[in-house]
């Protein structure tokens, strides 16, 4: 096709997609704090550095998402009346076993479950949604055990400045 190609070029145009290899080496820890955030909106800031939007190299079919530590679970907010009128449900297996909670007993009872649940229904309903939900790490209080992980993210930030 025309003369400008030499001999043993090929025209062709690639995309370049990044393997779940090179993403896994890539991968960074983002540290949350909940202290009096909003459930929602905080999730969807979780949910996208989850999958790897926040990335220039964002493919929805590869696993190119960072993972997450949040603490201070306990001390999410709802707005409005959520405390009250939000309700969990979920089935035990059993017959006619649908149980339900409102928002703020499940804040009182398990309040990293709350978090995990908003995060969880903004991710696909997929092997790879569950894959990147694995990469979340919640914990009520502000102390949480990935401090040397935490730290390496760190030195490479203040490396690349």
């Amino acid at each position: 096709m025309g003369g400008l190609l030499s001999k043993g070029q090929e025209d062709v145009m690639g995309t370049f997609f990044e393997t779940n290899e090179d993403a896994r080496t890539k991968r960074q820890w983002v540290l949350f704090d909940a202290k009096d955030q909003t459930v929602g909106r905080l999730a969807s800031k979780i949910a996208g550095i989850l999958r790897g939007k926040t990335k220039r190299n964002f493919a929805p079919h590869t696993d190119t998402g960072d993972f997450v530590v949040v603490i201070n679970a306990e001390q999410v907010k709802f707005t409005g009346d959520k405390t009250h009128g939000k309700i969990y449900k979920h089935h035990t297996g059993y017959i006619g076993s649908v149980k339900s909670i409102t928002a703020g007993a499940m804040l009182q009872k398990a309040p990293e479950r709350v978090l995990w649940t908003a995060v969880q229904g903004m991710l696909p309903k997929t092997p790879l949604g569950r894959k990147q939900l694995s990469k979340l790490k919640i914990y009520t209080g502000g102390e949480h055990p990935h401090r040397g992980q935490l730290a390496e993210a760190g030195k490479a930030e203040a490396a690349k400045q």
